[in-house]
């Protein structure tokens, strides 16, 4: 997919295992290599931070020489974890730094459920007392090595977890607003990029504690993690609720079309939900979030959505054998999917995914019934640990990937840095 670059670097680190991916740079971030969501925009990677808070720009125009070249530190007690470019506009969000908080020092209160109970802000009365920023920042990235602070929406509650945009008017984002008991869907506006507005809202039922609402006895984590949004569809993955498909023709007002979930029986976790439209298909990732798959094993779904309200799972992905990835410790399963944004490779043929202690893999899903693995890369073990929780093992967890329309390959780790890679499948 992209010419061979024959320049050789030999300072590069040497991968655990990896074929058809060509490691061609590294970067550990300016001595911050903690890496959430990226992305790149005019050869620069942007990248939000875990542990390091705030958000690093590092300079790829040469992908075999990254250079860090900004760092814009997060609002006290905030994360600025995930975040959106399009053309000028870099989008971030703002939220209560979790891992930071004592209550979530053991990673499985994060993901049990009830996270609004958590937090405080189920009980508006409790949410009054946050002592984080919470709200959606706008930066101007006409010059992406110097982002500009230009917008703020500020919302009422712990904030938002993540987003999508692309362009025009409209952003969608997961809200952890006062009164509900986890993340739900909202449409934001914006006309004004220096004022972005709420629009719309959609929740599960149930999800409302302040209107008297009660989830079902037992249900575990009901939150969205995000929507990707095409056309006038948004597809959410609904944590352990599975997916929402939702019709958002009407911005101000989203309306179910229909909730699937398969846990129970599988572990939940619903991440991505990644449409195909022209193949009638919906790439669905579930993300593993305990060590040593205590949440069991993960997967990546195909769905078949010729009928969009009645999607149907005709397969799941390879999972990675090419090592004792369950007991090799941390997270082993998928977290992210590259999630064919306009700007970078748009294809319905492949599917690039982290798999955490695994790394990236590659699959073809040109038959949509058997997935294939066609390219792999494991980082070696992290110089040193950046998660700062108490019992967390130095291991690679590979977080996030976003891939240019010519097949070079961004993938960042929550403790590793940022690896650019050469797809030659």
């Amino acid at each position: 997919m992209l010419n061979t670059i024959s320049k050789s670097n030999t300072d590069l680190p040497t991968p655990d295992y990896a074929y058809n991916l060509k490691l061609l740079g590294y970067s550990d971030q300016g001595g911050r290599p903690d890496g959430v969501q990226l992305m790149v925009n005019k050869g620069h990677a942007i990248v939000g931070h875990m542990f390091s808070d705030g958000f690093s720009v590092i300079d790829c125009r040469d992908p075999r020489d990254p250079k860090p070249v900004a760092y814009v530190p997060a609002p006290p007690n905030t994360w600025n974890i995930h975040l959106q470019s399009h053309e000028d506009l870099l989008l971030v969000i703002n939220a209560k730094n979790m891992f930071a908080a004592a209550e979530f020092q053991d990673e499985t209160e994060y993901y049990k459920g009830k996270l609004g109970k958590k937090v405080g802000t189920a009980d508006t009365m409790l949410s009054k007392t946050r002592d984080w920023t919470a709200g959606l920042s706008v930066y101007d990235i006409s010059d992406p090595a110097n982002p500009r602070q230009i917008g703020f929406m500020d919302v009422e509650g712990g904030g938002i977890h993540r987003l999508w945009y692309v362009g025009g008017r409209w952003a969608y984002a997961s809200v952890l607003l006062d009164g509900f008991t986890d993340y739900i869907f909202v449409t934001i506006d914006m006309a004004d990029p220096t004022n972005p507005k709420e629009a719309g809202r959609y929740w599960l039922p149930g999800m409302n504690a302040a209107a008297g609402e009660k989830p079902e006895d037992g249900q575990a984590r009901a939150g969205l993690h995000h929507a990707i949004v095409h056309g006038d569809t948004a597809y959410g993955a609904w944590r352990d609720a599975g997916m929402v498909i939702m019709d958002v023709k009407d911005r101000s007002n989203p309306d179910l079309i229909v909730h699937r979930n398969w846990s129970p029986p599988f572990g939940g976790g619903t991440h991505n939900c990644l449409p195909l439209p022209d193949r009638d298909l919906l790439v669905v990732a579930d993300e593993a979030v305990l060590d040593n798959c205590a949440d069991g094993i993960k997967h990546i779904w195909l769905f078949d959505t010729r009928e969009l309200s009645n999607p149907v799972s005709i397969s799941t992905v390879p999972i990675p054998d090419d090592a004792d990835y369950v007991n090799k410790g941390a997270h082993f399963g998928p977290h992210n999917i590259h999630e064919n944004r306009p700007d970078g490779l748009v294809s319905d043929q492949l599917i690039f995914a982290t798999q955490q202690n695994a790394g990236l893999r590659v699959y073809d899903i040109s038959n949509e019934y058997r997935p294939d693995e066609v390219a792999a890369f494991v980082p070696p073990a992290p110089a040193r640990l950046m998660d700062k929780r108490p019992n967390r093992e130095k291991v690679i967890q590979s977080c996030d990937v976003w891939v240019s329309k010519e097949g070079l390959v961004y993938t960042s780790d929550y403790n590793a840095g940022l690896y650019v890679l050469e797809y030659q499948g």
